[in-house]
C-alpha cells in the first residue's frame, strides 16, 4: 500500500558507461529539466538500494542487478522544488536522497516512462553536469571521474 503523500526520502542514480558518458532524462512535465535516475522510497521500511533498483526498472527498464550498483554512502539534504511540494505531506519542504551510481558497458538503449521522461541521451560527464539544473545531480556527475575508480560500498 502506497502512503498518501510521498515520502521525502529519494534515491539519485547516476548511470554512466567506463568513458564517462552519463545518461540523462528530460523530465515529462518539466520541459528543459534533464536529471539522472531519481525517486522516493515506496514505504519507510523499503531498502535503499532495493528503492534504486526499482527506480532504474521503472525509469529506464534497466535490471540494475546486472550491472555494479555502487552506493556511495552519501546523502544530500535539500530543498524541494515548490512546485512539487504538494506530493508531500503538509509542511515538508526538505527531501534526503541517497546517492547510487551505475557503470554500464557502453551507452544503452533505455525504455523511458513517458510519464516521467520525455527523452534520453548519453552525454561526457561535463556537459551531462552542466545540463541539469539539480545541484545534487550535478556534483554527483561532477564526482565521477573520482568515484569510478573507487571500491564498492
Amino acid at each position: 500500500m502506497n502512503p498518501p503523500y510521498k515520502i521525502p526520502r529519494s534515491v539519485l542514480v547516476v548511470i554512466h558507461t567506463p568513458d564517462l558518458q552519463v545518461l540523462m532524462m528530460e523530465r515529462a512535465g518539466w520541459p528543459g529539466f534533464w536529471q539522472s535516475v531519481t525517486g522516493s522510497v515506496a514505504h519507510e521500511s523499503e531498502p535503499l538500494r532495493d528503492a534504486a533498483v526499482r527506480e532504474v526498472r521503472e525509469e529506464t527498464g534497466l535490471d540494475a542487478t546486472q550491472y555494479d550498483l555502487r552506493d556511495w554512502g552519501i546523502e544530500n539534504r535539500f530543498e524541494i522544488f515548490k512546485k512539487h511540494r504538494s506530493r508531500y505531506a503538509p509542511g515538508v519542504t526538505h527531501n534526503l536522497e541517497h546517492v547510487f551510481s551505475i557503470q554500464v558497458p557502453g551507452p544503452l538503449e533505455v525504455t523511458l516512462d513517458p510519464a516521467e521522461h520525455l527523452v534520453y541521451k548519453w552525454l561526457p560527464w561535463g556537459e551531462a553536469a552542466a545540463l541539469t539544473i539539480s545541484s545534487t545531480n550535478r556534483d554527483a556527475i561532477l564526482d565521477l571521474p573520482r568515484r569510478r575508480g573507487a571500491g564498492a560500498a
